[in-house]
């Protein structure tokens, strides 16, 4: 009977815990980001603080949170390749506006 081959609590249950340690560590990446990249936008656009201010309020926040998380040296790497992406946006925005 299939009943008796049940034993409570003995099951392998390792692929099951690093598929929700993935999908916990991916929700909190891809929400960081988003609230990194909606944040920059709302100050720099809608509340029109200066763009350098908004992207270093933000950067902090970056940093900040992956301190507090523990999130470890990729996540430093990602907000440092952010702001680097935001500075060439930038340097893009004022070559455009030269050109006008």
């Amino acid at each position: 009977m299939a009943s008796q081959d049940y034993h409570r609590g003995e099951m392998d249950i390792h692929a099951q815990k690093a598929t929700w340690d993935g999908f916990m560590a991916g929700s909190t990446w891809g929400s960081l980001i988003i609230i990194m990249t909606v944040g920059y936008a709302t100050l720099a656009i809608a509340i029109g603080l200066p763009w350098a201010v908004s992207l270093g309020l933000m950067a902090i926040l970056g940093f900040g949170a992956g301190l507090f998380l523990n999130m470890g040296g990729r996540w430093m790497a990602t907000v440092v390749v952010m702001i680097v992406l935001a500075l060439i946006v930038q340097g893009f925005i004022w070559l455009f506006n030269a050109l006008l």
